[in-house]
């Protein structure tokens, strides 16, 4: 199998690792300062410096198990910092929501910014209910300096944490909401991902803890496909970076979503099947992350490294999950130049415009037109267990798949079904 082609990201760094020799530093040193301007000799630092996801690290970064944080307004220190946290499962039961009835500007169908999501969250309810505080404000949000703090963090590569030393870097708060008991901070994200940047919420935790005498609680605010997925999050030492914990997580829905057996069945029973598309057969095992990359593209066009940048892939990932989307015919893909731009199709507009349990109905419909997966389904409910990965991949050999003959490469593309056809059974909760 081909390497995929090395980012932009990955290209630069390598040059600034190369000519100021950054590893050998952080062997005698520990870790190497390195300023914006440094960085921008070979790319701009906005977009050098932002990592939000482990699998956004270049590959240097990665190969060498290292992160990088910012320390003033215009430099950042590089180490071996266990800089990430992996979110938990999310798999608490939704709570149905609605908004109130005279608001008109917003849409539960069209969430399209993290500013919009917050805003319906608050409209709905959803924040007044987690938190279970009284009289919730707007206060703080946007960018403003840290201040000056320091902290511990473990260290990926030696068993004692290190020291940081923050002065007036920048930090940015989606939205603040102080009641009674506390002040929230929220960060809000559009795109799914295992892991998430805990400097998001330990550096904003730092600047108001100092500054006001109530509790000061973290929150994450994940929205992709109608859910609203929240989590509140402690520092159980202040000065620990590391000592995040989680302190409670739910799930809600301002749409109806109670979907049935028999709405997965009538599916089932009355999907067309279509000829298997000239597009590699999906390597793509998170079925709600195809979707959540149809949501960010809702609207707008990207290329192949724009999806790479902006969403929680890398490249190979950004080719697969694409991929799989155009498989369904909800993506389509053109080219300028030999770069490749992707864009919803009609297909994929029409069912992003849908309301939640039309929309879940209407994405098994494009998976259980093809074959594979509708007598893998089939089976499944012929028995009542999940067909072995043997059974699914007799079934595979059997539908005229594209440009899928080795015996490995069946066993590794039938784990998407498996993949796909546990995202269909969890959507019924009768």
């Amino acid at each position: 199998m081909s390497s995929a082609p090395k980012s932009q990201n990955d290209i630069a760094w390598e040059q600034l690792f190369e000519k100021y020799a950054i590893l050998s530093h952080i062997d005698a040193d520990g870790r190497f300062q390195i300023s914006a301007t440094q960085i921008k000799e070979f790319r701009e630092p906005r977009l050098m410096a932002k990592f939000d996801h482990t699998i956004n690290l270049p590959e240097i970064y990665a190969k060498n198990k290292l992160a990088i944080l910012p320390v003033t307004r215009g430099d950042y220190v590089i180490s071996h910092f266990d800089a990430y946290h992996k979110f938990e499962d999310s798999d608490a039961p939704i709570t149905r929501v609605s908004l109130p009835t005279y608001i008109q500007s917003l849409d539960s169908n069209n969430i399209t910014s993290e500013a919009i999501a917050l805003n319906c969250a608050v409209a709905a309810g959803i924040v007044t209910d987690f938190l279970s505080d009284e009289d919730l404000i707007s206060t703080v949000s946007g960018r403003m300096g840290s201040g000056v703090f320091n902290f511990q963090i473990a260290d990926t590569k030696i068993q004692s944490p290190s020291n940081v030393s923050v002065s007036n870097s920048q930090i940015e708060i989606d939205a603040a909401y102080e009641g009674v008991r506390g002040l929230a901070l929220f960060e809000a994200k559009l795109d799914l991902s295992e892991d998430f940047l805990t400097r998001q919420l330990y550096y904003p935790f730092r600047v108001w803890q100092s500054r006001v005498t109530k509790p000061v609680r973290p929150l994450f605010l994940v929205y992709s496909n109608g859910i609203y997925r929240l989590y509140e999050y402690a520092f159980e030492d202040v000065n620990n970076y590391s000592s995040l914990v989680l302190v409670q997580q739910k799930n809600y829905s301002v749409e109806d979503t109670q979907i049935e057996v028999s709405d997965i069945q009538d599916v089932l029973q009355t999907a067309q099947p279509v000829a298997e598309p000239e597009i590699p057969f999906p390597q793509a095992d998170s079925f709600e992350r195809v979707i959540n990359i149809c949501e960010l593209l809702a609207g707008q066009e990207l290329s192949r490294n724009d999806v790479t940048e902006q969403y929680a892939f890398n490249e190979r990932q950004t080719n697969y999950y694409t991929d799989a989307a155009r498989y369904l015919g909800l993506l389509e893909k053109s080219k300028d130049g030999r770069t490749p731009i992707y864009q919803l199709s009609d297909t994929g507009k029409r069912l992003l415009n849908l309301n939640y349990k039309q929309r879940q109905l209407a994405f098994c419909r494009q998976i259980l037109a093809h074959t594979a997966f509708r007598d893998t389904l089939k089976k499944y409910f012929d028995n009542g267990i999940m067909p072995s990965t043997n059974d699914i991949v007799q079934i595979m050999q059997s539908a005229n798949l594209y440009h899928v003959g080795a015996d490995s490469t069946f066993g590794r593309r039938s784990s998407t079904i498996r993949g796909w056809i546990e995202w269909i059974i969890e959507l019924i909760n009768e």
